[in-house]
């Protein structure tokens, strides 16, 4: 099979200071992949060049039969690929539907949009309210579908468990793990290791902008010392 994303040899420099120094991964279609690692190894960094947020100095991006590499980012966005940023990007003082349909050229499809609002109903009972009112596990609830409102084929997900009350943690994983049953493939950030090893098939660890070690979730979980010299995280 085909991977949806396909990432090689990605390089990436933010001034003069290279952060990325040959990244490589892919992601197969509807395969959630976790890219971990500790603060400060380029993990955003990856995500920023893949859509082409941070400009590439090298390698190539694919995306189904695209050729990304060349494209800019609102090229990139066109092309089926959802981002959720770490923090969410919502805009407080915007209503929640508001939020929903930021960006884009006109109103969607009536069906995507029943289907969003019962996919998340706590969006559609609070659409008429501010974003900025939500709890953050509801405001990355919102995040998430506003991806879906574009009928995304991959979404690239940045620490969306960060700062969320642990009891809506369970329903964020639930949420994620059902994207990527309807078949969207998903790249994920994720400082919490237990929630990458039930979302993910496969995870990749990085170290000083490169991906240094690919293993399955079982894998890593009888490999401690490996968990701890790449996360520092016990297990």
């Amino acid at each position: 099979m085909r991977p949806v994303l396909e990432v090689s040899d990605l390089k990436a420099s933010i001034g003069h200071v290279p952060v990325l120094r040959g990244v490589n991964l892919r992601v197969q279609p509807g395969e959630t992949v976790a890219l971990l690692g500790r603060n400060g190894v380029g993990k955003t960094s990856t995500l920023r060049a893949i859509l082409g947020l941070l400009p590439r100095a090298g390698g190539l991006v694919r995306f189904n039969d695209t050729d990304l590499t060349a494209l800019p980012a609102y090229r990139v966005s066109e092309q089926g690929i959802g981002y959720v940023p770490q923090g969410r990007g919502i805009f407080a003082s915007l209503t929640v539907e508001e939020n929903l349909f930021l960006g884009l050229r006109r109103r969607p499809d009536s069906g995507l949009i029943d289907y969003v609002y019962t996919r998340f109903p706590r969006l559609h009972e609070r659409r008429h309210q501010s974003a900025g009112t939500l709890s953050g596990g509801e405001q990355q609830i919102l995040a998430l579908g506003r991806c879906l409102l574009r009928s995304p084929k991959l979404i690239l997900l940045d620490e969306p468990t960060e700062g969320i009350m642990p009891k809506l943690v369970n329903e964020i994983r639930r949420e994620i793990s059902n994207i990527a049953k309807s078949g969207v493939a998903v790249l994920l950030i994720e400082q919490n290791f237990r929630t990458a090893l039930k979302l993910a098939g496969r995870i990749y660890l990085m170290e000083k902008g490169a991906v240094v070690h690919e293993a399955t979730p079982e894998h890593l979980s009888a490999d401690p010392s490996t968990v701890h010299r790449y996360l520092g995280v016990s297990l």
